[in-house]
């Protein structure tokens, strides 16, 4: 194991942030299509994870930590998490034919669970019924089969046709998506085309990954054997660290840099010796977090049990991110609170971050007993 890159994720990095530096140089609100086009097609990041003979790069967890890493840092508004490491994790798991879809960059998919879901705790499922189906489980979507073996390239071996209903709430990813994968009951997904899918924009602190409501009303689905939702949130939280890091190392560079140009008192306020303190921490915390979320993404991409790995990258990761924009913020004065300046998007992807896939506070207590140490009370 080592936590340094290799020259191949260099060139990787390097690729990913001049192409950000050209199409999306200033974090933004909503998609930026151009970037993510040149991104998914151009340099190939949408089918990283998808092997090769799939019609992907045959990648690993470290490649795709390295474009999180840019992504974070850019503060640029990509569907790569949502649909190139969690929707792909888990239609590459159930043996989904039309991945080569997702891997060259044609389509993109969300997987319908909240932006808030947990690899810890169950996710909300649907009720696949044979026969003529039957009344909804209590809380959840229903999914009724409709008998058959499925047809066209969407298919896969032993797949069924089917109808799903049902409504899931915070799925990041849904606006814009050409796919939607259900979780069910039994390890099952069910796939869905976005023509019939009503997908309703809500609300979200982080404007550069907007959520969404999604709702089905017995739309036609392709339902798989195999899709493991749990692992794909294992590696998107996971993952999610790196990108935490970037987003840390943007807000601690950018400071570090106007507190060398920003003048008080006929000196620089960068000068002074309690900001030098306070920088001098972060940039400890910065590099901590990097070795944190390497050893995650370097246990993922083994192929081994990487339970511990992520949880301690998760639980360090996302207050880490937190306390770097916060600390922007407050140094940059007046113009870190104008709309004007991106500061306040990145506060808020850290926040937002913080939460998704897990809280620290979950991680921490799923770390305990893989570790030995008493859990909460």
């Amino acid at each position: 194991m080592t936590l340094l890159y290799t020259e191949v994720e260099e060139e990787l990095r390097t690729a990913v942030r001049d192409l950000l530096a050209d199409k999306a140089p200033v974090a933004a609100e909503g998609e930026n299509a151009a970037a993510w086009h040149g991104l998914a097609r151009d340099i190939g990041v949408a089918g990283l994870l998808v092997p090769e003979d799939l019609g992907g790069a045959g990648a690993s967890a470290r490649e795709a930590a390295v474009v999180l890493e840019e992504l974070g840092r850019a503060g640029t508004p990509a569907p790569f998490l949502t649909s190139s490491v969690l929707a792909t994790r888990v239609l590459s798991s159930a043996g989904y034919a039309g991945i080569s879809r997702l891997a060259s960059g044609e389509a993109t998919a969300a997987l319908c669970v909240s932006l808030a879901a947990s690899p810890y705790r169950d996710v909300p499922v649907g009720v696949l019924e044979e026969g003529d189906g039957g009344p909804a489980a209590p809380g959840g979507p229903t999914v009724a089969a409709a008998g058959g073996e499925a047809d066209g390239a969407g298919g896969a071996a032993g797949s069924l046709a089917g109808v799903v209903s049902g409504r899931f709430s915070g799925v990041a990813g849904a606006v814009g998506a050409d796919l939607f994968v259900v979780p069910l009951d039994g390890g099952r997904v069910a796939v869905v085309e976005s023509e019939r899918v009503l997908v309703e924009p809500v609300v979200s602190l982080d404007v550069t990954r907007p959520l969404a409501t999604v709702t089905f009303e017995r739309v036609p689905a392709v339902v798989l054997d195999g899709g493991s939702v749990d692992e794909a949130l294992l590696l998107a939280a996971g993952l999610l660290a790196s990108e935490q890091v970037g987003v840390a190392e943007w807000c601690l560079t950018t400071t570090v840099a106007y507190l060398k140009e920003r003048r008080q008192f006929a000196r620089p306020v960068g000068s002074f010796q309690a900001l030098k303190h306070r920088l001098a921490d972060l940039w400890l915390e910065v590099a901590g977090a990097r070795a944190a979320a390497r050893n995650a993404a370097d246990q993922l991409a083994s192929g081994g049990d990487a339970r511990v790995a992520v949880a301690v990258a998760a639980a360090h990761c996302g207050e880490v991110a937190v306390r770097a924009a916060e600390e922007a913020l407050q140094l940059h004065g007046g113009i870190g609170m104008t709309w004007e300046h991106p500061i306040h998007l990145y506060l808020k992807r850290a926040k937002a971050d913080s939460i998704a896939f897990g809280t620290p506070g979950d991680h921490r207590s799923a770390l305990a007993p893989l570790v030995g140490l008493p859990g909460p009370e």
